[in-house]
C-alpha cells in the first residue's frame, strides 16, 4: 500500500530525476537473478542529493508517527536500507539498529547490529521491495530476537504479485511512498515514457520471471 497518492507521484518524479530508477523497454536490463528487466532502481543514490533525501526521510518519518505512534527503535535492511534508516531515525530522535541477511560468522556473530531489547517496538525501513524475501528475512531475525514488529516502510515496491503474498503470509504490514503502478503514471505524465512504452512496462510487470522484450 501507497502512503497517498501525492506522495507516490512526488517520489517517483524525483527518482526518476535523480536517475535512482531508470526505464529502459527497448534495452533491458540483466537482474543477478537472471531476469530480464525494462527498469533498474538504485534508491541509494537518494543518499548523493540532500533535498531529495530530506523529502524522503520526512515523509517515512512522518507516516510512522501516523501510523504506528512513536516506537522505540528504527531497524534498517543491510545494506541498501541503513542509509535512509539512519536518517529517519535521527528525524525522529530514536534509535538505529540494521539487520544483515545473516549472521556473522566471526567475532560476536550478530546479525542484529546495534542495541534493541526484548518487547520493543520497531518499525523496519527499506529501500526497494521486489519479492519481498531479503526484507522478511530480516523481520525474521527480528522477530527471533523478541521484538514487536509494528510494520515496515520502504522507498519504492515493484508491485509484484509475490511479494503481496510473501507479506500477507508472514503478517506483515508495507506500506511504499511509491511503486510501480505510480511510477509508470507519473513517467507517462511527464513525457519519459510513450504509451506504447507504458504497455511493454505494464506486460513486464504481470510476469517478470518470464518476460521478453522482444
Amino acid at each position: 500500500m501507497i502512503f497517498d497518492k501525492q506522495t507516490a507521484k512526488k517520489t517517483a518524479e524525483l527518482l526518476l530525476q535523480i536517475h535512482a530508477i531508470k526505464l529502459q523497454p527497448n534495452d533491458p536490463f540483466t537482474w543477478a537473478s537472471g531476469w530480464n528487466s525494462p527498469i533498474y532502481c538504485d534508491n541509494r543514490i537518494v543518499l548523493s542529493y540532500p533535498p531529495i533525501r530530506n523529502y524522503i526521510r520526512e515523509q517515512m518519518a512522518k507516516y510512522i508517527e501516523q501510523q504506528y505512534g512513536r516506537p522505540d527503535v528504527i531497524a534498517g535492511v543491510a545494506t541498501g536500507a541503513i542509509g535512509i534508516g539512519i536518517l529517519v531515525a535521527e528525524y525522529l530522535g530514536l534509535p538505529f539498529v540494521y539487520v544483515r541477511p545473516e549472521a556473522k560468522s566471526h567475532g560476536r556473530k550478530n546479525q542484529i547490529e546495534g542495541h534493541v531489547q526484548k518487547g520493543q517496538n520497531v518499525v523496519v525501513v527499506e529501500d526497494l521491495i521486489s519479492t519481498g524475501k531479503s526484507s522478511l528475512n530480516a523481520v525474521k531475525a527480528l522477530k527471533e530476537a523478541e521484538v514487536n514488529v509494528k510494520g515496515m516502510v520502504a522507498i519504492f515496491s515493484y508491485g509484484f504479485d509475490v511479494a503481496d503474498e510473501n507479506f500477507k503470509s508472514a503478517n506483515v504490514e508495507l506500506n511504499t511512498l511509491s511503486n510501480y503502478e505510480n511510477l509508470l503514471e507519473q513517467a507517462l505524465d511527464t513525457n519519459y515514457i510513450t504509451k506504447a512504452e507504458q504497455e511493454i512496462l505494464a506486460l513486464w510487470n504481470a510476469n517478470p520471471s518470464s518476460w521478453n522484450a522482444n
